[in-house]
């Protein structure tokens, strides 16, 4: 857990900050310094790594979109085990064990064998050097939009500014999802059930 919530801040804090240059200019067409500068914080730089360290903006993106796309997929995730959707038959039959039986929550990732873990691990290496490569700082890994691709520079910003805020809000929900859990004892699922929506109370009643 404390790998997944350094990585999120990691990626939280990385770069929120565009500034005004010439240098940096995708593959996409889109100037990287204009996107995730959205009101009301504009421009967010606290520490004033874009006067200091301008030479490290690009890697910070970089490490910001794939965080973020990271977490988008994670709290999806997260919503859906929390639903008790999950696949059938078993996650380790020399374990006896199956998808139904992994607890929802960050609990849950205990529960997984540590084969299990080990091919995780090992497939997200695997993504990690052949699909999207830390080298490249620019995001577009071939893809495309849904297999296809976005001629319209200002409708490709606002689509890239879009996956920006939306990762940003991403690592956030994912990162208090997992303290809410850790404060309350109880998974998303069982905050809602309960209508238990703050989590320094003692779990009775709608933010009471």
């Amino acid at each position: 857990m404390k790998l997944a919530v350094l990585s999120l801040l990691a990626g939280y804090a990385a770069a929120f900050a565009p500034a005004q240059s010439d240098k940096a200019s995708t593959s996409l067409k889109v100037n990287e310094l204009e996107l995730g500068a959205t009101e009301p914080l504009g421009v967010f730089d606290p520490l004033g790594w874009m006067e200091t360290q301008p030479e490290s903006f690009e890697r910070r993106r970089a490490v910001e979109r794939k965080h973020g796309r990271i977490a988008m997929a994670a709290v999806v995730g997260c919503i859906v085990h929390n639903n008790h959707i999950v696949f059938d038959g078993y996650i380790s039959p020399s374990n006896d064990l199956k998808f139904s039986d992994i607890p929802t929550g960050i609990d849950g990732l205990f529960s997984v064998p540590s084969a299990g873990l080990a091919q995780i691990l090992a497939f997200v290496g695997f993504i990690e050097v052949a699909w999207w490569p830390a080298s490249q700082y620019d995001g577009d890994y071939g893809i495309g939009y849904f297999g296809g691709d976005i001629f319209d520079p200002a409708e490709k910003a606002r689509k890239l500014n879009a996956e920006i805020n939306n990762g940003r809000a991403a690592m956030m929900g994912i990162f208090g999802n997992m303290v809410a859990e850790k404060l309350t004892g109880q998974t998303m699922y069982e905050q809602y059930a309960a209508g238990h929506f703050n989590p320094f109370n003692d779990g009775e009643g709608f933010f009471m």
